[in-house]
Parts: C-alpha cells; structure tokens; sequence
C-alpha cells in the first residue's frame, strides 16, 4: 500500500513538472528543472543528466557534483557502471556494496575521496528505441532505492527522455531542417575525436562567441578570426566549417607563418613540374583542394606582400594560377583567416593590404583570452584532466583544492594551450608513485606555475583610502612599460629571452611592447645594439 502511494504522489509531482519544462526558454534550463523534479521525487544526494555521443557520455547538467564535472567526457566502455545502464532497457540498481568503480568518485560537492557504502541507480534513457544519454541518481545512504516502484522510475525516465529528444531537435532544428539530429551528434563525435575539438565554457566571454559563430556560419562570408596565441582560433575555424553549409566538403588548413613568397604560392595556388628547385611533380594547391570547401589560412598576417594580392584575386574572382602555368582555374572556396597581429597597424606599416584585409574581414570573431573567461579555466581544466586520465591509466584524476586555487589566481598568458601543457605535466607527475586504482588528486606543487607569476589573495586588513585619483591604466602601462625595457635591456634586446625573463609568450610581448610605444633600434655601435 505504501508503494501505491508513493507511485501515485510521485506521477502527480511528474506531470505537473512535464507542464513546467514545456515553457522552459533554453536547454540548459530544461535539464536544471528535470534535476530538481526528480530530486522531489527521489531523495538523493546526487544526480546527473549525460548525453550520448557515439561511445562517449556528456554531462548536460548535474546537482550534487562539482560544477566542473560538466568538462568530463567519459568513455563508455572505461566506466563499467554506465556500460552496465547503456546496455539496459530497463532502470539499472546497484547493489549498496557494489565494488564497480563510480565515475562520479572525488567529484561529490562538500566531499571528497572514495565514495563509501552508497546507493546508485541509472536510468537509460530511449528515443525511437535508440539510447539517447541516461540518468544517474547516487544517495549516501545504503539502500535508500530499494523500495522505489518499477512504475515511478519508468516515469522519471519516460520524462527525461522527452526532456533530452526535445532539447536535442531544438539544437538540431537551429543547425539544419535536414538530417538535424544524425548531424548534431556527427559533429560533436567528431569534435570529441580530436584534440580540443570542443569549445568549452560557460563565461559571458563564450556564450556571446558561439552566437557569433552561429550566426555567421550559416552564411558564406568570410571570416577573421582574431585573438591571442593559444586561445583556440583553429578550433573556432573548425566550428565554423561544421555548422556551415559546407561541412560535407573539406576544410583545408594552411599555417601561413614562415613560409617563403616562392612556397606560399605554391602551397596557396599549386606548381607545375619544374616550376622551381624541387617541384619535381605536378601538385595541386590548397585552394583547390578545398574547393566546393572552406580554407583555414593561419597567421594569415605573415604572409608576403605579393601573394597577398594574388589572394585578393581569388577573393575578387575565384580565380587562381598555378606556379608555372599560364591557365587560371576557377574556384569556389570560403575563406576563414586567423591572425594575433593587428592588421589594421600593419596595413599602416605597409606590411599588410588595405583591401585584402576588409575582403577577409567582412565578420571579423575575436576569441576571449583565458584570463576574461571568469571560471572556464576550471571547466576546460576538467576536460584536459579527464583526457590525461584515459592516457595515463588512471581510475580517477581531480584537482586538490590548493590546485584549484592555483590555477584561478593565475592570468594565463599563453592561454588555453598553456592550461593544457600544465595539466598534462601535472598528471604524467601525479602518476609517480600512485595505484592506477587510486583517486589520485593533483596538488598545487604538481601544477607548474612560478609562485610569483600567482596573484595572492588579499589579506584581511583595511585597506588605505587614495589621496588623490589616479589613472590606473596609465600607472599600469607605465609600469609594464618599465619592466618590459628593463627586460630588453637585460638581454640585449633579445625578445625571446626577455619573454622568458617575464614569464610571458614572445608574441604576445612584443604585441604589447608596441602598443606601449616600446621598439628596439639597431645600431652598428662596437657590434652591440642600443635599445
């Protein structure tokens, strides 16, 4: 009798929520409110919503874990417990003293280490018969599911299935009419597939950029894409490609950067056999590869003068003349572009043409440095983490508190690629004398970043009132603009040795040098140079 209750109080409680979710704005909001219904309808002290993706399980939304358990990616068949629901139609309980590992172990808010004697459940969730993601529901009490009816868990999953299959045509719909979902799961399976193929964050920063990238990729313009060394330019051009109406066709990359005016026209438009020293074949050029496609010219600032015209002919005509050739062939070719240079200085420097600079800039994207990204570092932290985990063995991998701290007071001067080399290190000397079987914790030691290079916090004390206003941007500048001379100075002029001296990427350096009015003048002075 006490079970029939229970079923029907719990129905109630579903259909009205059902009610609710319908008028919700946004997926994310849909996933929070189906946590909480379920949460009144099942005590529980965790509980997490994931999304399938080929063979990899995404959290969309979870209540009881750490937030940055959202930058997990967790491999089916490395985690026996969800392998054990995805293979189930039917709602899947864990035996209190199960000794399968939890994914979810050292990730539970307010705790940390092994989970103990606990209560676990997992509802496979099914669309048309296809799995479409699960949930997971953990309790700290022993056995606290047992007398929960077969009828109320059908509910709850019948309920987050029609959550997640909605929010999933909803995304679909936005991307394409056609083959919408097989293409939101294409895309972010093959995202997953490569290094970095997610852009993963939550700031303000990021969710006006993907809108950006929404916006414009359903079109045919081109695009620069602007931003510092190692904030992921390359993984906005992918993102691009695959939401455009090209993304059956190629994406062709082509890192401009040190390439000689001989070779970059070669690489950009093809040769003839013979056309110079070394074309011993016939070769076809990048943009003919990626023809009916989208190009990717990285560090697109670099390239010489002359072959930046023959790109405008392209852009103007769709043209383009191998090496050694007399006949034009016709393309058509999206461009994307990418520099950290500013453009606009160098076509004032005469280095960079005026009018191939607003033909590529027609949607210019400019990607957030790491530092204006509030707490995404800890997200995408998780996602590396995670990665490390799979490649070095381990049954779980997480940040120490101390290593938290860490990384959040640091201002990622190299970006996103500088936050993946340090966890990367970090982990491979977690491994040093730990079980593959162990929680193993990261410490703030094992993160490699100077203590110096650490913003500290604040002590508690009252802080002195200004005499007088100050302009804050001039003391800083003045002062950046003291250190980096003196760094010049220090090394005769060596910019990357002053680089390293400042803990900082060379090219950002020199970027902020001239916009401080800092240049090195060469001068045949006893064979030094004066600064």
């Amino acid at each position: 009798m006490t079970d029939t209750v229970m079923v029907d109080t719990n129905a109630t409680l579903l259909l009205e929520v059902a009610l609710d979710l319908a008028n919700s704005l946004n997926n994310s909001d849909r996933f929070e409110r189906l946590l909480s219904t379920i949460r009144k309808a099942i005590k529980c002290d965790a509980v997490a919503l994931l999304g399938l993706n080929g063979d990899t399980l995404s959290p969309l939304a979870v209540q009881g874990l750490a937030r940055r358990t959202l930058g997990r990616r967790f491999v089916i068949e490395e985690h026996p417990r969800l392998a054990q629901i995805c293979a189930s139609e039917h709602p899947v309980r864990f035996p209190s003293d199960c000794q399968l590992p939890d994914p979810f172990d050292g990730l539970l808010l307010d705790r940390e280490g092994d989970l103990p004697v606990h209560s676990c459940m997992g509802l496979p969730l099914y669309s048309d018969n296809h799995l479409i993601g699960l949930v997971t529901v953990d309790s700290m009490s022993a056995d606290a599911y047992a007398r929960i009816s077969d009828r109320t868990l059908e509910l709850i999953a019948a309920l987050s299935a029609a959550t997640l299959r909605t929010a999933l045509e909803l995304k679909a719909l936005s991307h394409s009419a056609e083959h919408a979902e097989q293409l939101v799961r294409d895309l972010t399976q093959q995202a997953l597939e490569r290094d970095g193929g997610e852009l993963i964050g939550e700031s303000t920063e990021m969710q006006a950029l993907r809108s950006e990238i929404e916006l414009v990729a359903g079109s045919d313009y081109n695009v620069l894409i602007l931003g510092e060394t190692g904030v992921g330019k390359e993984l906005v051009a992918r993102t691009v490609h695959r939401l455009s109406a090209r993304k059956e066709k190629p994406l062709v990359y082509l890192n401009c950067a040190s390439l000689t005016e001989t070779l970059a026209e070669a690489e950009l438009f093809g040769h003839s056999k013979g056309a110079f020293t070394g074309a011993d074949r016939e070769r076809p050029g990048k943009f003919l590869l990626a023809n009916g496609g989208t190009i990717f010219l990285d560090e697109v600032g670099e390239l010489p003068l002359v072959v930046q015209s023959k790109l405008l002919r392209v852009l103007q005509s769709g043209e383009i003349q191998p090496v050694g050739k007399d006949t034009v062939q016709h393309v058509d070719v999206r461009i994307v572009a990418a520099t950290n240079r500013d453009l606009r200085k160098g076509i004032e420097g005469g280095t960079f043409r005026a009018d191939l600079y607003h033909r590529l800039s027609v949607y210019p994207l400019e990607v957030p440095p790491l530092c204006r990204r509030d707490n995404d570092v800890l997200l995408l932290a998780d996602y590396f983490l995670e990665r490390s985990r799979r490649k070095l063995g381990f049954r779980q991998l997480r940040l120490s508190t101390e290593a938290t701290n860490k990384l959040k007071r640091y201002a990622w001067p190299g970006n996103v690629r500088e936050l993946e080399h340090i966890i990367s290190r970090a982990a491979l000397r977690a491994r040093k004398g730990s079980s593959p079987e162990a929680i193993v914790a990261i410490t703030a030691t094992q993160i490699e970043i100077p203590d110096d290079q650490v913003v500290q916090v604040a002590a508690k004390k009252p802080v002195a009132l200004l005499s007088e206003a100050i302009d804050l941007r001039a003391e800083t500048d003045n002062y950046q603009r003291e250190l980096i001379g003196q760094a010049l100075a220090e090394t005769d002029g060596n910019w990357s040795r002053a680089a390293k001296l400042l803990s900082a990427d060379r090219g950002n350096l020199v970027r902020l040098a001239k916009r401080l009015g800092i240049y090195i003048k060469k001068e045949v002075i006893r064979g030094k140079r004066s600064i």
